[in-house]
């Protein structure tokens, strides 16, 4: 039951990305969201520590120390501030995310917001939830500006009026 129930979980979140990735003109990226989540190194992880209300990743990370679904995943998702962390002879340096896959992180944590939280979503809860983890991200200052920028936005004017920012502004779709 919990593999089916993973499986509906994380198809509901494909859905709800691609829909917001679609509605800012994204739509390679919104039909290839997370599709490394249906390979059996993530799947089967996620159906074994599945919970529903959050990241079965973050369970298996309680649990072991780790989660290698968790590396699997943001090694192949471009649209992870993980995946432009290198590792350079200066230590771990961020490169500029191009700002098509910060929209689509953007549209990632408001979908997973409304995933994990369900009816008691509101707008204000991707901003709130990035502020929580934020000190431990390693992100170039440009992508970080940008995606705070965003989630500043939506909470103060909403998911549509957020929208309607995005595809009024013709140098966020560009690199």
């Amino acid at each position: 039951m919990k593999a089916i129930r993973h499986f509906r979980t994380i198809t509901k979140h494909k859905i709800k990305v691609m829909t917001l990735c679609f509605r800012i003109g994204l739509y390679k990226q919104g039909l290839l969201h997370d599709l490394s989540k249906y390979a059996p190194c993530e799947f089967l992880t996620g159906a074994r520590y599945y919970q529903g209300t959050k990241s079965p990743n973050s369970v298996e990370r309680e649990d072991k120390g780790y989660s290698l679904a968790w590396l699997h995943h943001k090694g192949r998702n471009k649209h992870h501030w993980e995946f432009w962390v290198d590792f350079t002879r200066q230590g771990l340096l961020p490169a500029r995310m191009p700002k098509r896959y910060v929209l689509e992180m953007f549209c990632d944590r408001v979908a997973a917001s409304m995933t994990y939280q369900g009816k008691n979503y509101s707008d204000k809860f991707p901003l709130a939830y990035y502020k929580r983890g934020k000190h431990t991200y390693i992100m170039h200052p440009d992508s970080r500006a940008l995606l705070e920028k965003l989630l500043y936005y939506l909470d103060d004017h909403g998911l549509d009026a957020t929208i309607d920012y995005i595809n009024s502004r013709d140098d966020l779709k560009r690199d």
